[in-house]
């Protein structure tokens, strides 16, 4: 099978899972990377000066 059809059977795998670091659901199991914090990848956080991002309950400015 292949085309539309298989597009259906695409959406069963988990692709993100709780991360360890921040505790959303945004770590990629199959890169192995959060896409929130950027755990996996670096050792600083990721934040960009146009985001407000709560890391352990604290806002970070």
């Amino acid at each position: 099978m292949k085309g539309t059809p298989s597009m259906g059977k695409k959406s069963k795998k988990v692709t993100h899972i709780k991360c360890r670091r921040c505790g959303r659901v945004a770590f990629n199991v199959a890169k192995g990377y959060c896409a929130a914090c950027g755990f996996g990848r670096s050792k600083r956080m990721r934040r960009y000066k146009w985001q407000n991002k709560k890391w352990n309950r604290v806002r970070l400015d």
